[in-house]
């Protein structure tokens, strides 16, 4: 079948469909479970109210317990045997990797990035959004440093891969070294520990468009009269932006932390383009996809573990959203 013909009759189908479901589950409902007449019409209309908000929900609860909540499951399940699944070695897969050097070192410098990305790209999106709102050409400033929000991760990490070129005539750094009579190029990728840094800016960078933008429509709702009664009471811009503007969007600035905490936590892309995971830049992800081909069943439970360390800032963020947005 044609691709576009294809792609236009699943959506008919799949529009079509719900339309269906949806019409089809309530006239059963009205009409046969819970018929609105009788001497039971008030207890029935109350009934099929109550029934009603479960049959619009279960085909989305269907859904999430096929393709979220079974591979969890089974991957948990799966975690507990070897590559092959033939046989069983409990928690073994586990035991190993958390004996080993290189997965400790992952761990580490996840744990790294979680420190350093979501507050340098929150704070950074903050300091951004309050100084464009008050600046002239502000729009276009916003537009500017939300532009990188536009590319992928592999796109940025093959931009700054040439700021970072161990070259002086194409690295941007190496080229700012000469000038000042650095005479040798020094490749920042592979400088020890440093290098980590050096790949977080690439989603700082990224990030903080959309930290801005939030925060940004966050610090404009603060009401004018808390600001304004700050002015009067004699404090300087510092004082209000610290102690007035940022106490309010607390609940803001909290959801787009924890936001870019679990974006860290899965981040695979910058790593595998720039290093390869190599030079002590490895993190948890690409420790997995070290492992993916090879004779055991590691990958699946760093893949588990990877699960674990996200979902409390998961849960967490929920939180934090409801209680922001109530």
């Amino acid at each position: 079948m044609n691709p576009i013909v294809q792609g236009i009759a699943t959506i008919i189908a799949g529009v079509g469909g719900c339309v269906a479901y949806f019409y089809l589950s309530n006239l059963v409902l009205d009409k046969f479970i819970f018929p609105a007449k009788g001497k039971n019409i008030g207890r029935n209309i109350n009934n099929a109210n109550m029934v009603r908000p479960w049959l619009f929900l279960l085909p989305a609860i269907l859904a999430l317990g096929l393709y979220l909540m079974y591979p969890v499951v089974a991957s948990f399940y799966r975690s507990l045997f070897n590559r092959s699944g033939d046989d069983f070695v409990g928690l073994g897969n586990y035991i190993t990797m958390f004996s080993e050097p290189a997965f400790r070192r992952s761990f580490r410098n996840n744990m790294l990035w979680v420190l350093v990305v979501p507050a340098s790209a929150t704070f950074a999106g903050l300091l951004a959004a309050q100084l464009t709102d008050r600046m002239r050409g502000g729009n276009l400033a916003k537009s500017i440093i939300f532009m990188p929000m536009a590319i992928s991760f592999v796109g940025a990490s093959l931009i700054w891969k040439f700021v970072y070129a161990n070259d002086a005539d194409i690295g941007m750094i190496n080229a700012i070294r000469a000038l000042f009579g650095a005479q040798d190029p020094v490749d920042m990728l592979q400088v020890p520990f440093w290098n980590n840094f050096f790949l977080m800016v690439i989603l700082i960078w990224t990030q903080t468009g959309f930290a801005m933008v939030i925060l940004s429509g966050a610090l404009r709702g603060v009401p004018e009269e808390t600001i304004e009664a700050a002015i009067i009471d004699g404090a300087n811009p510092f004082q209000i932006f610290f102690k007035i503007k940022v106490p309010q969007i607390m609940g803001t600035i909290v959801v787009v932390w924890t936001t870019t905490t679990i974006l860290v936590l899965k981040v695979f892309d910058i790593v595998y383009t720039m290093t390869g995971g190599n030079f002590g830049t490895e993190i948890l992800p690409s420790y997995m996809m070290s492992y993916m081909f090879r004779d055991d069943g590691r990958a699946t439970s760093v893949a588990f573990v990877i699960m674990l360390i996200v979902l409390p800032v998961m849960i967490w963020n929920i939180v934090q959203a409801r209680k922001e947005f109530r």
